[in-house]
């Protein structure tokens, strides 16, 4: 295994492989370890026979190609393991390395496979797949009349993905919705705005970040500085809603720019020295290995974003870079976590490039789960997610009808059996507390608007007023509703 490896710079805490690759990034320069023990001959023998069978005898000898058929052998150890392991063909390694820039073709999702279809896990900002009204939970069944169902995820995936101005029609299963949904989308370039900040009234910002991406931590401070140069901040609202994930390092930036210097942001453990070690709020954790000190905007933050009164967002399609900033803003009693439990995105994947044939610059490799990750406080979100604080609904009536896929809703997810025994009686939990009248969900639906009721709880907490969860009974469908204190966190549900 050694020799097909050379040494890249990517550590990947991926939800999905789909649409666009956005994925929590750090460093690895070293290539894999050669296989400890000797070499299990006795597979490796029926692997070779299995291999002969295929090559002499399949019926359409077109699919039998030794490159193909190895690729596929690759493709099949790897996804056996868990949802985010994976071989990166060479449109999936181009695509994984774009997704992290910044800039891709294609509808602007990020997904997975299931049984019953290709499942959303999150629509991105300002993309054709947002615009459309495609959300998080929502399953397409079928691709230009093609079953989702037959294909593998990549070969869906490609199907998406097309020339820029070209349309693709989606039939999509939505919770709530007794019919298909059918959405046109015309495909463009994807030039995902990472963070984006509006001033709300009473000195309150507030903050979305959609991806973590290379730039992302950077923005965010000068969103920061410029903000205080021109007005008295008294408030922040982080939105991490929907947000699948991002680089590492930029995760490590965000939280940096809300707490002081040298505290812990999260660890990582696995079977490996490298897979070992913590990250903290210092430049030589959340700088790019090739960024120059004197371009650090975080370490330029004005002291009053360390201190003023802040809310995070989440929901159950935050995952990944968003849990390790929430988990460690939770974690350092830095702020209010709000919404619904996250995603429980809790792994770390290594991004391996295999060795060209050829000797030429590496375009396929392998995306490999090394270690978990742990919160400030030692706490593994593996398949649990992060749990606000304060639960908040989507609607004052309730949640929409999604179905809000999570890590442990994922076939071969990592999990023990406290991780079990914490999403079992989360889940019945959740089913006890579903309203009747829950809202249907709508066609569109925008974070940060006028409507965003989560965002309208958030300042209402941050101002210290009264608060509404959107989970009250009302009794016989009375129009009354009760609330809960603004210093007191989930007393209020029943």
């Amino acid at each position: 295994m050694k020799q097909l490896l050379s040494p890249f710079r990517k550590t990947l805490l991926s939800v999905a492989l789909g649409i666009c690759f956005t994925s929590c990034s750090w460093a690895a320069d070293s290539a894999a370890p050669a296989a400890k023990g000797p070499l299990p001959l006795q597979e490796i023998r029926q692997f070779t026979d299995v291999y002969a069978a295929v090559k002499a005898f399949y019926v359409d000898d077109s699919q039998t190609g030794d490159r193909q058929l190895l690729e596929n052998a690759l493709s099949g150890m790897l996804a056996g393991l868990d949802p985010h392991s994976a071989f990166l063909d060479k449109e999936a390694f181009k695509e994984m390395k774009e997704g992290t820039e910044g800039e891709f073709g294609g509808l602007g999702l990020e997904v997975t496979m299931d049984a019953s279809g290709v499942l959303v896990i999150a629509p991105i900002d300002d993309t054709p797949a947002a615009r459309a009204g495609i959300r998080a939970g929502d399953i397409i069944v079928k691709i230009d009349e093609q079953a989702t169902r037959a294909m593998t995820l990549s070969e869906n995936v490609k199907l998406m993905r097309g020339k820029p101005k070209t349309k693709i029609n989606l039939v999509i299963a939505r919770k709530g919705v007794d019919k298909p949904l059918k959405f046109t989308i015309t495909r463009d370039i994807i030039k995902v705005q990472s963070v984006k900040m509006k001033e709300l009234k009473d000195g309150i910002a507030y903050i979305r970040i959609s991806q973590f991406q290379e730039h992302t931590a950077n923005d965010l401070a000068k969103y920061l500085i410029a903000l205080e140069k021109k007005n008295h901040l008294k408030g922040l609202v982080l939105d991490l809603r929907n947000d699948p994930g991002g680089l590492l390092n930029a995760a490590v930036g965000v939280v940096s720019t809300f707490i002081g210097e040298n505290q812990v942001v999260v660890s990582t453990k696995g079977r490996t020295a490298e897979a070992n070690r913590s990250f903290k709020t210092q430049p030589s954790d959340y700088l790019n290995f090739d960024q120059n000190p004197k371009d650090d905007w975080v370490a330029k933050v004005p002291k009053q974003a360390k201190s003023v009164p802040m809310v995070v967002l989440i929901n159950a399609a935050s995952a990944s870079a968003s849990e390790i900033v929430s988990g460690a803003l939770q974690d350092h009693k830095r702020a209010k976590i709000l919404g619904q439990q996250s995603f429980g995105k809790g792994s770390v994947q290594t991004v391996l490039p295999l060795r060209s044939l050829d000797g030429g610059e590496p375009t396929t490799g392998i995306k490999l789960t090394t270690s978990r990750y742990y919160t400030p406080s030692g706490r593994s979100i593996q398949a649990t997610g992060i749990e606000p604080d304060i639960e908040i609904a989507d609607t004052a009536e309730g949640n929409y009808s999604t179905f809000n896929i999570r890590e442990a809703d994922l076939a071969h997810h990592l999990k023990s059996d406290e991780e079990k025994k914490a999403y079992e009686k989360k889940q019945l939990e959740e089913s006890k507390k579903q309203v009747d009248d829950a809202k249907q969900p709508e066609l569109r639906y925008y974070f940060g608007d006028e409507n965003d009721f989560q965002l309208q709880q958030a300042v209402r907490i941050l101002k210290g007023e009264k608060y509404v969860t959107g989970f009250e009974k009302k009794p016989e469908k009375a129009a009354t509703q009760s609330t809960a204190s603004a210093t007191g966190d989930k007393q209020n549900k029943k």
